[in-house]
């Protein structure tokens, strides 16, 4: 997830770098944005960094950390959960649970993804953190960890509130969290219905039944907020993330999520620039045990580019000098510029693909004089 929220700040701004771009289709919503989930890259949007009501989207944040205190071992899925009068009694959707009938977090995590439950979701919130109120603390704090710096949470499943909102743009780096973070759980939003308490319902999400490329994710309504979506959908090697927010109705939601993601895999093409741990240089080192550090990015470097872009594009590394030892692997050294018909486009950081520790007392000494002479 690092890397992701690194690329992610490092791009310019949607306005700066629609220079580049195609031009984006008109979509009929409050808000939209469109981002490359292998790069995190905005692609095109509008109104993305707006504050919106962001209803049952707010569910994404709820099952990222159920999902944490699945994989920590503080929460075990055929473990039974006991439904409180509050989570029973639950406004908007529900799953339909009761106090007397045992629930496991296997079926409330089901229940809350393909149901929308708010009775789910505040039975796991309280199987968590031990109230809704302590759970949404965490929710507050997991958010700022994010980089969600648009986003504050009231409560836990999505029910207005003057203290409960979001961004588009925060919504997608929570996504993108989600399905990073998440690979084992993620199938889960694929699912087309579920039957609980012998109520089958169906997945909101249109877009499983239109598009077999789409995998998820989540919808979400209320009068304030209208009807949002967020989609994904994977074609090839590529993962596409669209929100779109406050449509008029189910079907224009639908209709202009699936017009985002196809404009974004029509206009764009996924160009890898560098193999996963591939060194771009071999930058200086003073004062440490080699001379020189490799420099490169730990995961394979992929961007989407406007069709044709590719060729025009041009690179440059400025390393962080003086590099003084030690170095750790991971570390940031330098930064690549990217530009496109010579007009900046992105800036990305590079890390050392290796450690370097602190020379001996002699090397040390003559990299000083040097550091010195220089």
């Amino acid at each position: 997830m690092r890397l992701f929220i690194l690329i992610a700040a490092a791009l310019l701004s949607l306005p700066a770098a629609a220079q580049f771009a195609p031009v984006a289709p008109a979509i009929a919503g409050r808000a939209w944005l469109l981002v490359d989930h292998t790069s995190s890259q905005p692609l095109a949007g509008q109104n993305a960094d707006e504050r919106i009501e962001p209803a049952s989207l707010t569910k994404l944040m709820t099952a990222y950390l159920v999902f944490s205190a699945l994989k920590q071992g503080a929460l075990k899925p055929d473990m039974q959960v006991a439904v409180s009068e509050r989570a029973w009694k639950a406004q908007g959707s529900r799953m339909f649970i009761e106090p007397k009938k045992p629930v496991t977090v296997d079926e409330l995590i089901r229940g809350m993804i393909v149901q929308s439950g708010n009775d789910a979701c505040i039975a796991l919130a309280e199987a968590v953190a031990g109230s809704e109120e302590a759970f949404v603390q965490v929710m507050n704090r997991e958010a700022a960890r994010l980089g969600l710096r648009g986003t504050n949470y009231a409560n836990a499943t999505g029910l207005p509130d003057p203290q409960h909102y979001t961004t588009a743009t925060d919504l997608a780096r929570l996504t993108s969290a989600l399905i990073h973070d998440f690979p084992e759980f993620y199938p889960i939003y694929s699912m087309k219905e579920y039957r609980y308490n012998n109520i089958t319902q169906p997945n909101r999400n249109r877009l499983l039944w239109l598009d077999p490329a789409v995998d998820g994710v989540k919808t979400g309504h209320t009068e304030a907020a209208g009807y949002c979506l967020i989609a994904s959908a994977k074609r090839g090697a590529r993962r596409l993330i669209a929100v779109v927010i406050g449509t008029s109705s189910d079907a224009m939601r639908a209709q202009e999520s699936l017009k985002v993601l196809n404009f974004g895999f029509q206009a764009f093409d996924a160009v890898k620039l560098y193999d996963a741990k591939q060194p771009l240089s071999q930058l200086k080192v003073f004062k440490g045990a080699q001379a020189t550090v490799k420099a490169g990015f730990p995961e394979d470097f992929v961007l989407s580019l406007p069709k044709g872009a590719a060729e025009r594009i041009k690179v440059q590394l400025v390393s962080q000098q003086p590099l003084l030892a030690p170095v750790q692997r991971g570390q940031r050294i330098a930064t690549l510029k990217l530009s496109i018909d010579d007009k900046p486009w992105g800036e990305f950081p590079v890390e050392a693909l290796e450690g370097v520790p602190v020379a001996g007392i002699f090397g040390r000494t003559w990299d000083s004089l040097r550091l010195w002479l220089e």
